[in-house]
């Protein structure tokens, strides 16, 4: 993939949009008490403000990444401060900044205890999604990867329901099982790719079939636990059921997409023989997961629940796309990436509603809402 730089000015623009929330969290202790929810709004709006600008300068004749940015980090082992977007990255970009606002606006009554700490923690959690996205250097890209995991845990670990830590130490090990193993496949991948980090020279690599294969598993374990794919989404519903209606968003439309963008970013352009080779277990698992998702939705009383395993059935789809290893399938699993990620934070932002004025989550509970809700 070549690497295509736009110069706005000498804007380092990627950086401001990515670094703009981290400098808010900051910033959200130094305000008075009355103030940190509009600081949190203003900033967040604020960022959301400063992305738009990527959708309209990014050139779609172009091929390859726009708007990079590369600074030399560490000379040994040779690690860069690089970031740039493409077509894939820069939906996902958006989608992050667009939703954020709305978690906080979600939050504004539904959070009354640390208010200042959870507005800080949301904000920490854009800028280590939006990290993740544009990140060019594989070490970067891992900061960021483990960066979203702490202010994950404590969304759900501090904020969350009656069996909040629970939630929050399952998905911590999951995903730290899967870190792990993505963590050996990058170090290895430096050794066998020319003593680099640089996600662009390492996509052009040629590795050996076995090495490949080893690979892949490793890089699967990792990005499915994330999707989450059939068998690794056990965590999700008690997730989704625990964390508060902005860490419910967060999960669904952005924290799911960064496994099925490692899929895209690195496992199809850097594995392809092993990606045609597991092809029919990856086709296989997505397809129980569309089913099995589909059925225990059905079944579910809590609506959260409800929405968590739609969310394994969609997510299904995206996964399909993407092994179907063709220019309309990887299209379509990005399409609807975005799709499930608006359409499924809507639903949590109204199940949040729901509950702040019926104090349940039970369907059956929550017939005839012309009352409760004019």
């Amino acid at each position: 993939m070549s690497e295509v730089s736009l110069h706005t000015s000498g804007i380092p623009w990627l950086t401001a949009v990515v670094f703009l929330p981290l400098v808010g969290a900051v910033l959200l202790f130094f305000v008075k008490d009355a103030a940190v929810r509009w600081t949190a709004l203003a900033v967040a709006l604020a960022d959301l403000a400063l992305s738009l600008p990527l959708a309209f300068l990014y050139d779609r004749s172009a091929t390859g990444m726009q708007f990079t940015e590369r600074v030399a980090w560490i000379a040994s082992p040779p690690i860069n401060y690089a970031v740039g977007v493409d077509g894939i990255s820069l939906p996902l970009l958006l989608l992050t900044t667009f939703l954020t606002p709305l978690c906080v606006l979600v939050s504004w009554r539904a959070i009354e205890t640390r208010l200042r700490e959870f507005m800080a923690t949301m904000l920490i959690m854009e800028t280590a999604m939006l990290g993740v996205f544009v990140a060019l250097d594989f070490i970067l890209f891992y900061v960021f990867w483990e960066a979203m995991l702490i202010p994950m845990y404590l969304l759900i670990g501090v904020w969350g329901g009656p069996n909040r830590l629970y939630a929050a130490v399952k998905f911590f090990l999951y995903t730290l099982a899967g870190s792990v193993l993505l963590l050996i496949a990058i170090l290895v991948l430096f050794f066998q790719g020319g003593h680099t980090f640089d996600i662009l020279i390492l996509n052009k690599a040629d590795y050996s079939q076995t090495l490949q294969n080893w690979l892949f598993w490793a890089f699967f374990i990792a990005f499915a636990v994330k999707v989450p794919m059939f068998p690794f989404h056990t965590w999700l519903p008690d997730a989704h059921v625990e964390a508060p209606t902005a860490g419910s968003v967060f999960l669904a439309s952005v924290l799911l997409k960064m496994g099925a963008y490692g899929f895209l970013r690195f496992t199809l352009p850097m594995l392809p023989d092993a990606t045609v080779a597991f092809t029919p277990i990856m086709v296989g698992l997505s397809l129980i997961a569309i089913l099995y998702g589909a059925f225990m939705a059905l079944a579910q009383a809590d609506l959260k629940k409800l929405i968590a395993y739609s969310s394994v059935s969609h997510m299904g789809f995206v996964t399909l796309g993407i092994f179907a290893l063709n220019a309309q399938g990887i299209e379509g699993a990005l399409m609807q990436m975005i799709n499930h990620g608006i359409t499924t934070g809507a639903l949590f932002l109204c199940v949040g509603i729901i509950y702040e004025r019926t104090h349940s989550r039970m369907i059956a509970d929550n017939f005839g809402l012309a009352n409760p809700m004019p």
